[in-house]
């Protein structure tokens, strides 16, 4: 399992927007059959450049389910973002391996 982590930072100015925004962005991105899943998270740590931090976690069903996502569709949808907000947005991706998971269950 890949996770394709998108990290953002988004200027206070056009915060709200941004949120409304991503909500729906997310679910473009889930419809192009590449992922299984995705969490949007708040980075809880303030940012020296001001701001709010965000990161959106995208369980992709493969590597080779990524690379077909960066090869058919990135482009087009990170377009969107990029011309709505241009310099208000500072965001970098990383993908991750799942070595393991493990849960505790405590009742």
């Amino acid at each position: 399992m890949i996770i394709y982590n998108v990290t953002v930072n988004i200027d206070d100015s056009v915060h709200n927007e941004w949120l409304t925004w991503i909500k729906e962005h997310i679910p473009q991105v889930l419809a192009t059959g590449k992922f299984t899943e995705a969490k949007l998270t708040k980075v809880l740590v303030e940012e020296e450049m001001g701001g709010q931090t965000y990161s959106i976690q995208y369980r992709a069903h493969s590597k080779e389910a990524l690379q077909d996502y960066y090869a058919n569709h990135a482009e087009q949808l990170r377009q969107d973002g990029l011309q709505k907000f241009a310099d208000k947005m500072l965001s970098f991706r990383t993908e991750l391996e799942v070595i393991d998971e493990y849960s505790v269950d405590f009742k």
